[in-house]
């Protein structure tokens, strides 16, 4: 079949074909050992014509382990011969409590490739592929395989897919009947099911990032005013007798500003009572008595303007605002364990909004009211059920309760997040992520509990955005620089790897690739990913679905893997045109 090595170039060798027409046909990406005394290397047909094969050098076998990469090369009279069953154990791997089953090879049929569980999981890992390519296919086949392993029962796990489209409700209902020790977990905004959960992320659980993010601020000026607002928003979180002198102290000092200035007093009556309107206390609104000598007044009758245009009690009105104001409220400690909701944020901004410093500033203000205006888009909508929560929670005790079902752990949670609009759903995500990662960052031994994130259509979500800019990084970005040491994982999966931050699919170290068809984005894995060759672009080009090329730290070399259809399968189908066009009778 092989017959002597004609030439040796830089990785590829020329070897006489001496195979009958039946033999040509079963060459093609098999794999051949260069066999040598104390050497084996190894290689992979790559061409085939009447003449001459090539074969492409892939790694070396010593003692019996296949090493990747070729330093020396064959010498010219090394024989050639297929590769033997023990070689190829040593490529596809074994079945045992340190692996799991992904799926049959596509070359050599009989065999199963196996992944290490530490090789696969303890990094980042991305998986590409059109619509309509099995690729949410592939990714429920995996994680079911993971616990169809009777050798490892894992228990500890943390799967954590984020589901844009809810494709994966129904993959993981029959989990127990793996090992009645396992749980799924359903989540979503629109419950239909009795076993789904409703999603809800308290609001006093986001930091200053989070909230940048959340109100979409555009501009570094923003970043103080949320900063001011949260921080009022956890003081007013307090006993009610500690916050109401502090919010007259606010009130005052912004009606004073008003009175002081070089306004009309028409104008200056307008923006007393805007003030009024927005914040308001027992002391501060328009029916609070004021008490003159002999004699009272509601708080509205003492800015009446009098017939020779003046405040007719702005004695009377400025002693008793006057009387408010205590400066050394200012220092006043925000608590440490605050519970507040998003209204409460709202009215913290209101306080903001009339602070000292803002109402004669026009472009404070007017960022100011940009915030105002998205977080009562965000009240007014169905986003403000998912920041709902009645009492308050720790970050820890949150994320205990988020893989809690009837009393026992979920290994598997699905977040489905089919009924947020992109912008939203990609800040809950990022929410979720950060605290996962700070999470992981306090565990006293580190990466103790590891966190696997599935980001479904990740291009919605890990994108080349502002928030560096904005707040000096971007979680994703940072989780994938960092979080393998915390055991905070990625797995994304996306059909345009292109849309995607250059930093996170960077930190991948292995890539199952399903058929991709559009220039650009072979054109981008191509260029971004180092160890991806011009033979697997092609290999990708010609996949079947269900079927793709793996490659990375967790396989020896690259392979092309048949998955098995998952059971239960997710609901990533098509739609049937044919039967919905079809007269019903």
């Amino acid at each position: 079949m092989f017959g002597k090595i004609l030439f040796i170039g830089e990785n590829i060798a020329h070897v006489a074909n001496n195979a009958n027409a039946a033999q040509i046909a079963d060459l093609m990406n098999i794999h051949v050992i260069f066999e040598a005394q104390n050497q084996r290397i190894l290689g992979e047909v790559e061409e085939v014509n009447n003449d001459i094969i090539k074969i492409r050098f892939l790694g070396e076998y010593v003692d019996g382990k296949y090493i990747s990469g070729v330093i020396r090369k064959p010498s010219l009279s090394s024989q050639i011969r297929i590769i033997n069953n023990d070689e190829l154990m040593e490529l596809v791997g074994k079945y045992d409590d340190t692996t799991f089953q992904i799926g049959q090879s596509s070359i050599y049929k009989q065999y199963t490739v196996c992944a290490k569980i530490n090789a696969l999981f303890a990094n980042h890992l991305a998986i590409f592929g059109n619509t309509g390519s099995g690729k949410s296919c592939g990714v429920a086949r995996i994680i079911q395989n993971i616990f169809a392993n009777p050798n490892l029962i894992s228990t500890n796990a943390n799967i954590f897919i984020f589901d844009a489209y809810g494709e994966y409700k129904t993959a993981f209902t029959k989990l127990n009947e793996y090992n009645p020790n396992y749980s799924y977990k359903f989540i979503t905004t629109n419950p239909t099911d009795p076993d789904d959960f409703t999603l809800r992320l308290p609001f006093h659980l986001l930091n200053l990032d989070d909230l940048s993010l959340l109100l979409q601020a555009s501009s570094h000026s923003q970043i103080p005013i949320i900063e001011r607002t949260l921080r009022l928003a956890k003081i007013f979180s307090q006993d009610n007798a500690k916050v109401e002198p502090y919010k007259n102290h606010l009130i005052a000092k912004a009606l004073i500003a008003v009175l002081y200035s070089n306004n009309t007093t028409a104008q200056k009556k307008n923006q007393v009572f805007q003030i009024i309107e927005a914040c308001n206390t027992p002391d501060f609104n328009f029916d609070a008595v004021i008490p003159g000598l002999g004699y009272t007044r509601s708080f509205s009758e003492c800015f009446e303007i009098d017939s020779n245009g003046y405040f007719g009690e702005s004695v009377l009105i400025t002693d008793y605002i006057l009387k408010h104001i205590n400066d050394d409220l200012e220092a006043t400690i925000v608590p440490e364990d605050p519970f507040y909701n998003i209204k409460d944020f709202a009215s913290a901004l209101d306080f903001t909004l009339i602070s000292e410093g803002f109402q004669d500033n026009k472009q404070l203000y007017d960022d100011s009211m940009l915030l105002k205006v998205r977080l009562n888009a965000i009240i007014n909508s169905k986003i403000y059920d998912i920041f709902s929560c009645d009492n308050y929670i720790t970050a820890p005790n949150f994320i205990a309760n988020l893989v809690a079902k009837n009393g026992r752990k979920s290994q598997i949670v699905n977040i489905n997040l089919e009924d947020i609009d992109d912008t939203y759903a990609k800040v809950i995500v990022k929410i979720f992520a950060r605290l996962f990662f700070e999470f992981a960052k306090t565990r006293e031994e580190r990466a103790s509990i590891p966190f696997h994130l599935f980001l479904e259509e990740a291009h919605r979500y890990i994108q080349k955005d502002s928030d560096t800019f904005l707040i000096g990084y971007n979680i994703f970005d940072r989780i994938a620089k960092e979080g393998r040491k915390y055991g905070v994982l990625l797995n994304i999966i996306s059909q345009r790897p292109v849309e995607l931050s250059d930093t996170v699919i960077s930190q991948c170290s292995n890539f199952f690739i399903f058929k991709m068809t559009h220039p650009l984005d072979i054109d981008y894995i191509e260029k971004m990913l180092p160890n991806i060759s011009s033979d697997i672009i092609e290999k990708q080009k010609s996949l079947q679905p269900g079927n793709c090329v793996a490659f990375g730290s967790a396989f020896k070399i690259p392979m092309i893997i048949k998955l098995e259809m998952p059971s239960p399968a997710p609901n990533s189908s098509s739609c049937n045109v044919n039967a919905r066009w079809k007269y019903q009778a």
